[in-house]
């Protein structure tokens, strides 16, 4: 089978279907591969580096469309793109079918079995074939880098010769794929970061990436189980406005990501909440393309308002690393479709069926509903004790279990004192009692504290002063002598305790902030 990538013809595509590598990787899938002349000139690919990975130059796009089996492609194709393709072709490439309903219907006219890269199902399986996840990824790494250089001033907190400077402060918007990835360049750049979103359910996400979860006072959750957020109530949405106004002018940097398929951007970022901002701030929508989440953004255009403050409306696409990462996908699901020696459309597959949006000369979108788990009962919902009760049953158990030990040795302690002689007792009940001690002085170390050096010195350390205080007795057999260096035995050994639980201590404060 034969697999064609074209040049992508909108002049702000950068990206192309395949590289070098994802080459290789379709030979190995068994799939002849011809790419276009000149179809990765804009990632850094050339036709010299793909001829070396083993694919066939062609010169124009009517021999990819008119002689290749399966098409890959980035953007969705133009009108005039249809027209050159064969019947019965099979096409992988954004689509956005839920906007472009002409487009599909040319395709479903054509023949053409199209399957819409951004249409793959949100699931466990399809993750590995989820383009939109990959690029968003990029986009919010991209997205502070762009907001650093445009802000113009270290995000990190410094302390130099010359004088402190603040750490910046970034509000993320949205803690999706792109919100997440933003968050934690953001992090590792040194800057304070919040973060906000209206799942509730993300907040453990942004809270261990380094960030702030904010929220408002209204229990109000906006997950929905295709994984986005729904439309809130216009009173979760007025308070979300107040918050979005007073962070506002705090904070340095705001990065948007919130965006709805199918539908144009939410505004989040009002033209009052901008004019507080502090000049030199930034703000990077990375929903510009749908409208934007900042009522001032300008699609493809990067600007700065009146009072000082830049509006990023484009991005850098990192076309080199978006491509790869694009062309991973796309061999991913070429895999679960059998590859070139078992090729086969099942349109029984959740991923395949959901993702194909003309086939066989019809149209086939919207899908239908993926059946999704029942719901997990909230928290609320489940009945929870006391955690006192919980504690004292716990306390209870413990003690039960440590006289029917202590019962235990007793018995046999008894049992062997019937045969053993006396002088041999003595000795076993001190060295059991040693063992008993020591053992309890670990078990009862807090695990943040249980290093070797700890356990192995309280151990020795209890054994000592257990023997020695068998060794103070008022007995007419001791001398002067042994009972002086019991006493000294014992000291130096809850001195050894003592300073280690207290240096132990200190050392772990050195990690805490």
């Amino acid at each position: 089978m034969k697999v064609g990538i074209p040049s992508e013809i909108f002049p702000n595509e950068l990206r192309v279907a395949a590289t070098p590598k994802t080459v290789k990787r379709l030979q190995k899938q068994g799939f002849e591969v011809y790419i276009q002349h000149n179809a990765g000139i804009k990632a850094n690919f050339s036709d010299k580096a793909f001829e070396e990975a083993g694919a066939k130059i062609v010169a124009t796009a009517a021999d990819i469309y008119g002689n290749s089996d399966i098409v890959l492609k980035v953007k969705e194709p133009a009108m005039e793109e249809v027209d050159l393709m064969k019947e019965g072709l099979v096409m992988l490439s954004y689509l956005w079918p839920a906007q472009n309903q002409p487009l599909l219907q040319k395709l479903a006219d054509k023949k053409v079995n199209a399957i819409a890269m951004d249409a793959i199902p949100r699931i466990s399986r399809a993750q590995k074939m989820d383009v939109l996840s990959s690029m968003a990824n990029i986009a919010g790494y991209r997205a502070v880098i762009e907001g650093a250089f445009h802000f113009g001033r270290f995000l990190n907190g410094q302390i130099t010769a010359a004088g402190k400077v603040e750490p910046a402060k970034v509000l993320v918007i949205g803690a999706g794929v792109a919100g997440l990835a933003a968050i934690g360049a953001a992090n590792s750049l040194g800057a304070i970061v919040r973060a906000f979103d209206t799942r509730k359910e993300v907040a453990e996400q942004i809270e261990s990436m380094g960030a702030e979860f904010l929220t408002v006072e209204i229990n109000e959750d906006g997950a929905t189980a295709s994984g986005y957020s729904k439309e809130m109530s216009p009173e979760f949405i007025a308070a979300e406005m107040a918050l979005f106004k007073a962070q506002a002018a705090e904070v340095d940097i705001i990065i948007t990501t919130a965006q709805i398929p199918g539908r144009p951007a939410p505004k989040l970022v009002l033209a009052d909440h901008v004019a507080v901002m502090k000049p030199g701030s930034v703000i990077v929508d990375l929903a510009a393309s749908s409208g934007g989440n900042c009522e001032l953004t300008q699609n493809g255009e990067v600007y700065t308002t009146d009072n000082g403050v830049t509006i990023i409306g484009k991005l850098n696409q990192l076309p080199s690393q978006a491509s790869q990462l694009y062309g991973n996908n796309l061999c991913h699901l070429l895999d679960d479709m059998g590859k070139a020696e078992k090729w086969k459309i099942d349109m029984e597959d959740a991923v395949v069926s959901r993702a194909m949006v003309t086939y066989n000369g019809k149209i086939n979108w919207p899908p239908a509903p993926l059946p999704v788990s029942p719901a997990k009962p909230k928290a609320a919902e489940i009945a929870v004790e006391d955690p006192k009760v919980v504690a004292a049953r716990k306390n209870k158990k413990e003690a039960t279990s440590m006289f029917i030990k202590l019962g235990v040795i007793g018995v046999l302690l008894f049992a062997m004192g019937q045969f053993a002689p006396g002088e041999f007792m003595q000795h076993f009940t001190v060295f059991v009692l040693a063992v008993f001690i020591g053992w309890q002085v670990i078990w009862n170390v807090s695990h943040s504290l249980h290093t070797p050096l700890m356990a192995v010195t309280n151990a020795i350390s209890g054994i000592i002063i257990v023997g020695g205080l068998l060794q103070t007795k008022d007995d007419l057999s001791n001398s002067l002598v042994m009972t002086i260096l019991a006493s000294a035995a014992i000291l130096v050994a809850s001195i050894n305790i003592v300073g280690g639980f207290v240096v132990t201590h200190r050392m772990l404060k050195m990690f805490k902030k």
